[in-house]
Protein backbone atom coordinates (compact mmCIF):
# COMPACT_ATOMS: atom_id res chain seq x y z
CA UNK A 1 0.00 0.00 0.00
CA UNK A 2 2.82 2.45 0.82
CA UNK A 3 4.58 1.89 -2.50
CA UNK A 4 1.42 2.34 -4.54
CA UNK A 5 0.31 5.48 -2.73
CA UNK A 6 3.65 7.25 -2.70
CA UNK A 7 4.04 6.67 -6.44
CA UNK A 8 0.47 7.70 -7.17
CA UNK A 9 0.71 10.94 -5.18
CA UNK A 10 4.16 11.91 -6.46
CA UNK A 11 3.22 11.38 -10.09
CA UNK A 12 0.29 13.73 -9.60
CA UNK A 13 2.94 16.42 -9.06
CA UNK A 14 5.45 15.30 -11.67
CA UNK A 15 3.75 13.68 -14.62
CA UNK A 16 5.38 10.54 -16.01
CA UNK A 17 7.61 11.41 -18.92
CA UNK A 18 8.31 14.89 -17.49
CA UNK A 19 10.49 13.83 -14.56
CA UNK A 20 13.73 14.82 -16.24
CA UNK A 21 15.86 17.96 -15.83
CA UNK A 22 14.19 21.36 -15.92
CA UNK A 23 15.54 24.50 -17.57
CA UNK A 24 16.73 25.62 -14.15
CA UNK A 25 18.56 22.35 -13.65
CA UNK A 26 20.35 22.63 -16.99
CA UNK A 27 21.28 26.24 -16.26
CA UNK A 28 22.92 25.16 -13.00
CA UNK A 29 24.64 22.20 -14.67
CA UNK A 30 26.11 24.42 -17.40
CA UNK A 31 27.24 26.92 -14.77
CA UNK A 32 29.05 24.21 -12.80
CA UNK A 33 30.66 22.85 -15.99
CA UNK A 34 31.77 26.31 -17.14
CA UNK A 35 33.21 27.07 -13.71
CA UNK A 36 35.22 23.86 -13.75
CA UNK A 37 36.50 24.55 -17.28
CA UNK A 38 37.66 28.04 -16.27
CA UNK A 39 39.39 26.87 -13.07
CA UNK A 40 40.96 23.92 -14.89
CA UNK A 41 42.34 26.34 -17.48
CA UNK A 42 43.94 28.45 -14.75
CA UNK A 43 45.34 25.35 -13.06
CA UNK A 44 46.96 24.19 -16.31
CA UNK A 45 48.28 27.59 -17.49
CA UNK A 46 49.02 29.61 -14.36
CA UNK A 47 49.94 26.72 -12.10
CA UNK A 48 48.75 25.67 -8.69
CA UNK A 49 48.10 27.94 -5.71
CA UNK A 50 46.42 27.42 -2.37
CA UNK A 51 43.36 29.49 -3.28
CA UNK A 52 43.01 27.81 -6.65
CA UNK A 53 43.39 24.41 -5.01
CA UNK A 54 40.37 25.13 -2.82
CA UNK A 55 38.31 26.48 -5.72
CA UNK A 56 39.19 23.66 -8.12
CA UNK A 57 38.63 20.96 -5.52
CA UNK A 58 35.18 22.24 -4.62
CA UNK A 59 34.37 22.78 -8.31
CA UNK A 60 35.25 19.20 -9.19
CA UNK A 61 33.11 18.00 -6.29
CA UNK A 62 30.25 20.15 -7.61
CA UNK A 63 30.40 18.27 -10.91
CA UNK A 64 30.14 15.01 -9.02
CA UNK A 65 27.15 16.24 -7.06
CA UNK A 66 25.25 18.36 -9.57
CA UNK A 67 26.05 16.97 -13.03
CA UNK A 68 27.30 13.42 -13.36
CA UNK A 69 25.03 12.04 -10.63
CA UNK A 70 21.75 12.89 -12.38
CA UNK A 71 23.25 11.98 -15.75
CA UNK A 72 24.50 8.54 -14.73
CA UNK A 73 21.12 7.80 -13.18
CA UNK A 74 19.54 8.51 -16.57
CA UNK A 75 17.60 11.32 -14.89
CA UNK A 76 19.03 14.40 -16.58
CA UNK A 77 17.30 13.93 -19.93
CA UNK A 78 15.02 11.51 -21.73
CA UNK A 79 17.66 11.50 -24.48
CA UNK A 80 20.28 8.81 -23.68
CA UNK A 81 23.11 10.66 -25.43
CA UNK A 82 22.67 13.68 -23.14
CA UNK A 83 22.95 11.50 -20.05
CA UNK A 84 25.90 9.69 -21.56
CA UNK A 85 27.72 12.92 -22.38
CA UNK A 86 27.26 14.63 -19.02
CA UNK A 87 27.94 11.34 -17.27
CA UNK A 88 31.58 11.73 -18.29
CA UNK A 89 31.72 14.41 -15.63
CA UNK A 90 32.74 11.57 -13.31
CA UNK A 91 35.90 11.04 -15.37
CA UNK A 92 36.82 14.73 -15.26
CA UNK A 93 36.88 14.75 -11.47
CA UNK A 94 39.10 11.70 -11.00
CA UNK A 95 36.49 8.93 -11.13
CA UNK A 96 34.97 6.76 -13.84
CA UNK A 97 31.37 6.77 -15.01
CA UNK A 98 31.42 3.01 -15.59
CA UNK A 99 32.78 1.90 -12.21
CA UNK A 100 30.60 4.55 -10.54
CA UNK A 101 27.47 3.10 -12.11
CA UNK A 102 28.50 -0.44 -11.16
CA UNK A 103 28.89 0.48 -7.50
CA UNK A 104 26.17 3.10 -7.19
CA UNK A 105 23.38 1.14 -8.83
CA UNK A 106 24.23 -1.81 -6.55
CA UNK A 107 24.08 0.54 -3.58
CA UNK A 108 20.59 1.65 -4.58
CA UNK A 109 19.36 -1.91 -4.85
CA UNK A 110 20.73 -2.98 -1.44
CA UNK A 111 20.93 0.22 0.60
CA UNK A 112 22.55 -0.33 4.03
CA UNK A 113 22.63 -4.10 3.59
CA UNK A 114 25.81 -5.07 5.45
CA UNK A 115 26.76 -7.77 2.93
CA UNK A 116 25.32 -6.43 -0.34
CA UNK A 117 25.70 -2.63 -0.32
CA UNK A 118 29.24 -1.77 -1.51
CA UNK A 119 29.00 1.67 0.10
CA UNK A 120 28.46 0.10 3.52
CA UNK A 121 31.75 -1.81 3.56
CA UNK A 122 33.94 0.11 1.09
CA UNK A 123 35.96 1.84 3.84
CA UNK A 124 36.80 -1.34 5.73
CA UNK A 125 38.97 -2.22 7.54
CA UNK A 126 39.99 1.39 8.25
CA UNK A 127 36.50 2.32 9.47
CA UNK A 128 33.09 0.70 9.69
CA UNK A 129 29.88 2.27 8.45
CA UNK A 130 28.06 -0.91 9.43
CA UNK A 131 27.08 -1.31 13.07
CA UNK A 132 28.40 -4.86 13.42
CA UNK A 133 27.71 -7.12 16.44
CA UNK A 134 30.48 -7.02 19.02
CA UNK A 135 31.90 -10.40 17.99
CA UNK A 136 31.79 -9.75 14.24
CA UNK A 137 35.17 -10.35 12.51
CA UNK A 138 34.90 -7.04 10.61
CA UNK A 139 34.91 -5.07 13.86
CA UNK A 140 38.42 -3.78 14.72
CA UNK A 141 39.71 -2.21 17.93
CA UNK A 142 40.59 1.05 16.18
CA UNK A 143 36.97 1.56 15.14
CA UNK A 144 36.37 2.77 18.70
CA UNK A 145 38.10 6.01 17.65
CA UNK A 146 36.45 6.41 14.24
CA UNK A 147 34.17 9.18 15.48
CA UNK A 148 37.35 11.25 15.70
CA UNK A 149 39.19 10.15 12.58
CA UNK A 150 36.53 9.35 9.98
CA UNK A 151 36.58 12.87 8.50
CA UNK A 152 40.40 13.01 8.13
CA UNK A 153 40.23 9.54 6.59
CA UNK A 154 37.61 10.66 4.07
CA UNK A 155 40.06 13.32 2.85
CA UNK A 156 41.98 10.53 1.10
CA UNK A 157 38.99 9.64 -1.07
CA UNK A 158 40.43 11.48 -4.09
CA UNK A 159 43.76 9.66 -3.94
CA UNK A 160 42.08 6.28 -3.61
CA UNK A 161 39.92 7.06 -6.63
CA UNK A 162 42.49 8.58 -8.99
CA UNK A 163 45.03 5.82 -8.48
CA UNK A 164 42.57 2.94 -8.23
CA UNK A 165 43.76 0.06 -10.47
CA UNK A 166 40.14 -1.01 -11.07
CA UNK A 167 40.17 1.47 -13.96
CA UNK A 168 42.16 -1.11 -15.92
CA UNK A 169 39.45 -3.77 -16.06
CA UNK A 170 36.36 -1.72 -15.01
CA UNK A 171 35.35 -4.27 -12.42
CA UNK A 172 34.23 -2.34 -9.38
CA UNK A 173 35.34 -4.70 -6.64
CA UNK A 174 32.56 -3.86 -4.19
CA UNK A 175 29.83 -4.64 -6.71
CA UNK A 176 31.77 -7.61 -8.09
CA UNK A 177 32.10 -9.13 -4.61
CA UNK A 178 28.33 -9.29 -4.15
CA UNK A 179 27.75 -11.05 -7.46
CA UNK A 180 27.24 -8.26 -9.98
CA UNK A 181 28.62 -9.60 -13.24
CA UNK A 182 30.75 -7.26 -15.34
CA UNK A 183 32.18 -9.70 -17.85
CA UNK A 184 30.53 -8.53 -21.05
CA UNK A 185 31.56 -7.10 -24.39
CA UNK A 186 30.37 -3.58 -23.55
CA UNK A 187 32.48 -3.28 -20.40
CA UNK A 188 35.50 -4.72 -22.19
CA UNK A 189 35.06 -2.23 -25.05
CA UNK A 190 34.96 0.72 -22.64
CA UNK A 191 38.24 -0.08 -20.85
CA UNK A 192 40.54 1.72 -23.27
CA UNK A 193 38.44 4.88 -23.09
CA UNK A 194 38.35 4.76 -19.30
CA UNK A 195 42.14 4.44 -19.13
CA UNK A 196 42.69 7.29 -21.61
CA UNK A 197 40.37 9.58 -19.67
CA UNK A 198 42.14 8.73 -16.40
CA UNK A 199 45.55 9.46 -17.92
CA UNK A 200 44.21 12.78 -19.23
CA UNK A 201 42.93 13.65 -15.77
CA UNK A 202 46.26 12.81 -14.15
CA UNK A 203 48.11 14.93 -16.68
CA UNK A 204 45.85 17.98 -16.33
CA UNK A 205 45.62 17.91 -12.56
CA UNK A 206 48.94 16.46 -11.38
CA UNK A 207 51.58 16.44 -14.10
CA UNK A 208 50.84 19.83 -15.69
CA UNK A 209 51.09 21.93 -12.47
CA UNK A 210 54.38 20.18 -11.66
CA UNK A 211 55.69 21.01 -15.14
CA UNK A 212 54.95 24.69 -14.51
CA UNK A 213 56.54 24.70 -11.05
CA UNK A 214 58.20 21.43 -10.00
CA UNK A 215 58.39 22.06 -6.26
CA UNK A 216 57.26 20.34 -3.07
CA UNK A 217 54.84 23.21 -2.51
CA UNK A 218 53.12 22.48 -5.83
CA UNK A 219 52.78 18.82 -4.88
CA UNK A 220 51.23 19.80 -1.55
CA UNK A 221 48.82 22.14 -3.33
CA UNK A 222 47.78 19.31 -5.66
CA UNK A 223 47.13 17.06 -2.68
CA UNK A 224 45.24 19.85 -0.97
CA UNK A 225 43.03 20.22 -4.03
CA UNK A 226 42.27 16.52 -3.79
CA UNK A 227 41.52 16.84 -0.09
CA UNK A 228 39.03 19.64 -0.74
CA UNK A 229 37.24 17.57 -3.37
CA UNK A 230 37.29 14.52 -1.11
CA UNK A 231 35.85 16.26 1.93
CA UNK A 232 33.14 18.00 -0.09
CA UNK A 233 32.02 14.79 -1.78
CA UNK A 234 32.62 12.12 0.83
CA UNK A 235 31.25 14.07 3.79
CA UNK A 236 27.97 14.69 1.98
CA UNK A 237 27.84 11.04 0.93
CA UNK A 238 28.38 9.91 4.52
CA UNK A 239 25.46 11.96 5.83
CA UNK A 240 22.94 10.26 3.58
CA UNK A 241 22.71 6.82 5.20
CA UNK A 242 24.79 6.98 8.37
CA UNK A 243 22.87 8.73 11.12
CA UNK A 244 21.21 7.92 14.41
CA UNK A 245 18.30 5.46 14.14
CA UNK A 246 18.96 4.70 10.49
CA UNK A 247 17.84 1.22 9.49
CA UNK A 248 21.08 -0.76 9.30
CA UNK A 249 19.40 -4.13 8.80
CA UNK A 250 16.67 -3.70 6.16
CA UNK A 251 16.11 -7.47 5.69
CA UNK A 252 15.67 -8.26 9.40
CA UNK A 253 11.91 -8.78 9.14
CA UNK A 254 12.13 -11.47 6.47
CA UNK A 255 14.82 -13.37 8.39
CA UNK A 256 13.03 -13.29 11.73
CA UNK A 257 9.36 -13.61 10.79
CA UNK A 258 9.23 -14.30 7.07
CA UNK A 259 7.50 -10.96 6.50
CA UNK A 260 8.43 -9.67 3.03
CA UNK A 261 10.54 -6.53 2.87
CA UNK A 262 8.89 -3.48 1.33
CA UNK A 263 11.71 -2.13 -0.81
CA UNK A 264 10.20 1.37 -0.87
CA UNK A 265 9.87 1.43 2.93
CA UNK A 266 13.46 0.29 3.35
CA UNK A 267 14.69 3.04 1.02
CA UNK A 268 13.05 5.67 3.23
CA UNK A 269 14.22 4.25 6.54
CA UNK A 270 17.84 3.84 5.43
CA UNK A 271 18.11 7.44 4.15
CA UNK A 272 17.87 11.01 5.41
CA UNK A 273 16.85 14.39 4.02
CA UNK A 274 18.06 17.81 5.16
CA UNK A 275 17.46 21.42 4.14
CA UNK A 276 15.42 22.46 1.14
CA UNK A 277 15.72 24.05 -2.31
CA UNK A 278 19.01 25.91 -1.70
CA UNK A 279 20.71 22.83 -0.31
CA UNK A 280 19.42 20.95 -3.33
CA UNK A 281 20.84 23.47 -5.79
CA UNK A 282 24.26 23.19 -4.11
CA UNK A 283 24.36 19.42 -3.67
CA UNK A 284 22.54 18.21 -6.77
CA UNK A 285 19.59 17.10 -4.68
CA UNK A 286 21.67 14.73 -2.56
CA UNK A 287 20.20 16.44 0.49
CA UNK A 288 16.87 14.89 -0.59
CA UNK A 289 18.28 11.40 -0.18
CA UNK A 290 14.93 9.87 0.78
CA UNK A 291 13.26 11.22 -2.35
CA UNK A 292 16.24 10.24 -4.46
CA UNK A 293 16.17 6.63 -3.30
CA UNK A 294 12.44 6.39 -3.92
CA UNK A 295 12.71 7.93 -7.40
CA UNK A 296 16.32 7.53 -8.64
CA UNK A 297 15.34 8.11 -12.31
CA UNK A 298 13.71 11.44 -11.44
CA UNK A 299 15.82 14.58 -11.83
CA UNK A 300 16.95 16.13 -8.55
CA UNK A 301 15.30 19.38 -9.72
CA UNK A 302 11.93 17.93 -8.71
CA UNK A 303 12.80 16.71 -5.23
CA UNK A 304 11.96 19.96 -3.37
CA UNK A 305 8.48 19.82 -4.88
CA UNK A 306 7.70 16.20 -4.03
CA UNK A 307 9.32 16.10 -0.56
CA UNK A 308 6.28 17.42 1.41
CA UNK A 309 4.03 14.84 -0.22
CA UNK A 310 6.52 12.03 0.44
CA UNK A 311 6.60 13.02 4.13
CA UNK A 312 2.82 13.03 4.37
CA UNK A 313 2.50 9.57 2.83
CA UNK A 314 5.27 8.23 5.08
CA UNK A 315 3.49 9.57 8.15
CA UNK A 316 0.20 8.04 7.06
CA UNK A 317 1.77 4.58 6.67
CA UNK A 318 4.02 4.72 9.74
CA UNK A 319 7.22 4.82 7.71
CA UNK A 320 10.09 6.53 9.55
CA UNK A 321 11.21 9.62 7.61
CA UNK A 322 14.43 11.22 8.89
CA UNK A 323 14.45 14.96 8.22
CA UNK A 324 16.96 17.55 9.47
CA UNK A 325 16.12 21.22 8.87
CA UNK A 326 19.82 22.08 8.75
CA UNK A 327 22.83 20.18 7.41
CA UNK A 328 24.78 20.61 10.65
CA UNK A 329 22.08 18.66 12.48
CA UNK A 330 22.48 15.76 10.07
CA UNK A 331 26.27 16.05 10.42
CA UNK A 332 26.15 15.85 14.22
CA UNK A 333 23.87 12.83 13.98
CA UNK A 334 26.36 11.19 11.60
CA UNK A 335 29.30 11.84 13.95
CA UNK A 336 27.32 10.32 16.83
CA UNK A 337 26.35 7.32 14.73
CA UNK A 338 29.96 6.70 13.63
CA UNK A 339 31.09 6.88 17.26
CA UNK A 340 28.42 4.48 18.53
CA UNK A 341 28.94 2.10 15.59
CA UNK A 342 32.67 2.04 16.31
CA UNK A 343 32.18 1.51 20.04
CA UNK A 344 29.44 -1.08 19.59
CA UNK A 345 27.28 0.89 22.04
CA UNK A 346 24.02 -0.27 20.50
CA UNK A 347 24.91 -3.90 21.27
CA UNK A 348 25.57 -3.33 24.97
CA UNK A 349 23.10 -3.73 27.81
CA UNK A 350 21.73 -0.36 28.95
CA UNK A 351 23.66 1.13 31.89
CA UNK A 352 25.85 -1.94 32.39
CA UNK A 353 28.28 -1.46 29.53
CA UNK A 354 28.29 -5.21 29.03
CA UNK A 355 27.42 -7.11 25.91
Amino acid sequence: PFEREVKREVFKIVRRGREFGTWGFFARAIFYCATLAFLQYLWCTKGASWALAVALGVSQASIGLNVQHDANHGAMSKKPWVNDLFGFGADFIGGSKWTWMEQHWTHHAFTNHADMDPDSFSAEPMMAFNDYPLDHPSRKFWHKLQGLYFLPLLSFYWLSSVFNPQILDLRQRGAYSVGIQMDNDFIVSRRKYAVMLRLLYIYLNIVRPLQIEPTATTLLQILFMGMMESLTLATLFALSHNFENADRDPTKSVRESGEPVCWFKSQVETSSTYGGFISGALTGGLNFQVEHHLFPRMSSAWYPYIAPTVREVCKKHGVKYAYYPWIWQNFISTVKYMHHAGMGSNWMEPLSGKA
